[in-house]
């Protein structure tokens, strides 16, 4: 009895420490589970994570622990998996592209700015020495993302300036009921100034296509500008004469007007960056029409009030009066009337005094600058924004009017206005190789990849391709679309031109053109067996099927010559192609098998012995003919020789035939003199 009991306590005992293991474990699981980092993806478990905690602090008896433990190990599971698919979507986004990666080349790596602060001695003895750190320089770049934001800050405390100095100026109520909003906002503007010139001193600058970042060259840089001169002077203490004038003169900080450049440099960006700039344009046009009629309106108050209110009919009415005497409708009246005399569109009354008269002229003289300047940039800027729409359209009435001319049928009519419908409906009317004519080549062929990867992607020619042969083939696509119905080409055809399908189904068919053999889809390729010329196919360079679109297709086009061209360099694809030709025949049975006669190897050999032969014959022809004028220059010297001597001498004179001479006597004789 007492072994049996001591084996039983014995038993329970182990029970107990497996069942007390086990908590301990789920416990640190759990504990790991809460210390470990938050994702974004926390929320969406977090439930199961407190279930997870909380479960090992109830457990008192054997079934509990069962039921529970369970369930937490089913946490701990789901947690996992969770965590596991996570890791798998960020290892998916930040995986590159194997196809571009392979056009594009090993990213530029840039060296580490801090090097090691110690390393081995260059004796080899193994001793560590010091080496001098270098810190990283902070400097900015006028193309970086980081600069254009500060642009933006900049730009929205300079406009800040603009739109409401003047009118704090003009408008003495304004500036008193919100006397501490003012000070907040200029104090904020300075701040933003004078960070604006340590910004300045730190923006980097290309020389020799790299960007400096020597800070001695960025300070020189920068000091020797006009635009130091305008940034110092814009952030001058002139607050201080707050002391005298009181801090209600906001007239003493219109030196912050002089840092307008920094806003113009935001908005030639902006334009630049915008997927829509004609409208940004426009915009900016009405924002510069807004800010010059504010102006006008707040000198035109302050000319009132200098004058005094309601001293004439044109200065603004008196103050007294209840209907003129709030901010909002002084504002608003002055707004009305520069509105009116800028844009010349409104009767205003006419100036009674001098002075009158003159800001009157001033300002029609600016309103017709500004009407000049709307009518143009609006009209250039609709035109420029409808360019595309009316040169695509100048295309059509020319085939309509061509048309209509040669008395074409209706119905082929019909299937060329459909055509162009659908090049415009989805976008396809842009020229691109006249769009990316401007381009270098490396940028040309990169955006054309990007822009039609999906395709090229599933073009076996491509996926093994070299990346300079890449670049040749893709600068050389010509897209074209077919429309339902049409031939690509057909069985018999001289093939000229081999064709990828971008988008669209095409129909291998019989000669009815009903019976469809094959196909073809998105990323298939044909019409290079015909253009490959290869050496014993029974149809030559015809082509061997008919293929039909059914739908509107979308299909890239590479002539004959251009391949040739690409390939002549990349012997190994010119191979790859001429094989997958011969497999494609040998299926249809249209190679034949060519027992005699000389391989490719030999025949290229035959062709360079040959060409090695011309060579030499044209050298030694050059010679002989050069030796043949020689010899025929000394001759006529020679020549020529001989006929001074004989004149000289009076014994006759050298003539190319029979020539007479006078004797003595007067009677004519004949010399004949050979050679």
């Amino acid at each position: 009895m007492t072994g049996q009991m001591l084996v039983e306590s014995a038993d329970l005992t182990i029970h107990r420490l497996s069942v007390k293991t086990s908590l301990e474990d789920e416990s640190d699981r759990a504990e790991s589970m809460l210390s470990r980092r938050p994702s974004v993806y926390d929320d969406t478990s977090s439930e199961l994570q407190r279930v997870g905690v909380i479960e090992p602090q109830g457990l008192h008896s054997q079934n509990s622990f069962r039921g529970r433990g369970a369930l937490s190990r089913l946490v701990s599971m789901v947690v996992t998996l969770r965590d596991w698919a996570h890791k798998s979507m960020h290892e998916e986004e930040e995986r590159p592209d194997s196809f571009l990666e392979r056009f594009r080349g090993p990213e530029l790596q840039m060296a580490p700015s801090r090097i090691s602060t110690t390393g081995p001695d260059p004796d080899g003895s193994g001793t560590n020495v010091k080496v001098k750190k270098k810190s990283d320089v902070f400097v900015l770049a006028p193309a970086d993302d980081l600069y254009y934001r500060w642009l933006f800050v900049i730009a929205a405390a300079v406009l800040y300036n603009w739109c409401l100095l003047v009118v704090r100026a003009c408008f003495d109520e304004l500036q008193t009921s919100g006397f501490i909003l003012w000070m907040v906002m200029d104090y904020t503007s300075d701040a933003i100034y004078i960070l604006d010139v340590c910004v300045r001193l730190r923006t980097g600058f290309l020389e020799q296509g790299l960007l400096v970042k020597d800070l001695s060259k960025l300070r020189d840089s920068y000091v020797r500008t006009l635009q130091f001169k305008l940034d110092v002077v814009s952030i001058l203490p002139t607050d201080l004469a707050y002391i005298a004038l009181g801090v209600h003169t906001p007239l003493l900080r219109f030196n912050r007007l002089a840092r307008f450049s920094r806003m113009f440099e935001f908005f030639d960006r902006t334009e630049t960056r915008t997927n829509y700039p004609n409208m940004f344009r426009i915009c900016n046009l009405v924002l510069y029409i807004l800010v010059i009629i504010h102006w006008n309106a707040c000198i035109y108050f302050a000319i009132s009030k200098s004058l005094g209110f309601g001293s004439d009919q044109w200065v603004y009415p008196n103050m007294s009066d209840p209907e003129f005497g709030t901010l909002t409708r002084s504002y608003v009246y002055c707004l009305y009337w520069s509105t009116l005399t800028l844009t010349t569109i409104g009767e205003m009354p006419a100036p009674v005094r001098d002075e009158e008269y003159l800001f009157v002229v001033f300002d029609f003289l600016v309103g017709v600058l500004i009407f000049a300047t709307i009518v143009g940039n609006v009209g250039s800027m609709i035109s420029n924004m409808n360019a595309t729409r009316a040169e695509f359209q100048a295309r059509i009435d020319a085939i309509k009017h061509y048309m209509q001319f040669r008395k074409v049928s209706k119905e082929l009519e019909a299937r060329v206005i459909k055509w162009f419908d659908y090049l415009w409906t989805n976008k396809k009317a842009v020229d691109e190789q006249d769009v990316l004519k401007n381009l270098p080549n490396k940028l040309r062929a990169e955006i054309a990849i990007n822009v039609h990867l999906e395709t090229l992607k599933k073009v076996r020619i491509f996926q093994d391709c070299e990346a300079g042969l890449l670049v040749e083939l893709v600068l050389k696509l010509r897209p074209q679309v077919f429309s339902p119905g049409d031939y690509i080409c057909r069985k018999g055809d001289i093939g000229k031109e081999m064709y990828i399908i971008k988008e669209g189904r095409l129909a291998v068919v019989a000669d009815d053109g009903v019976t469809q053999y094959a196909l073809l889809t998105s990323g298939s390729c044909f019409g290079e067996i015909s253009i490959l010329n290869i050496r014993g196919s029974k149809m030559g360079n015809r082509r061997t099927a008919n293929i039909r679109s059914i739908g509107y297709s979308d299909l890239f086009c590479l002539s004959k010559d251009d391949l040739m061209e690409a390939v002549m360099e990349y012997p190994d694809a010119k191979k790859v192609l001429e094989e997958r030709g011969r497999e494609i025949l040998q299926k249809e049975g249209l190679l034949e098998e060519l027992t005699g006669g000389l391989g490719a190897e030999q025949m290229e050999e035959k062709v360079e012995r040959l060409e090695g032969s011309l060579d030499v014959l044209q050298t030694r022809f050059a010679r002989l003919h050069s030796e043949y004028t020689a010899t025929q220059q000394r001759l006529k010297q020679r020549l020529t020789m001989l006929e001074r001597q004989l004149r000289y001498t009076g014994s006759g004179f050298l003539s190319d035939g029979n020539e007479s001479t006078i004797d003595g006597d007067g009677m004519h004789s004949e010399v004949n003199i050979h050679f």
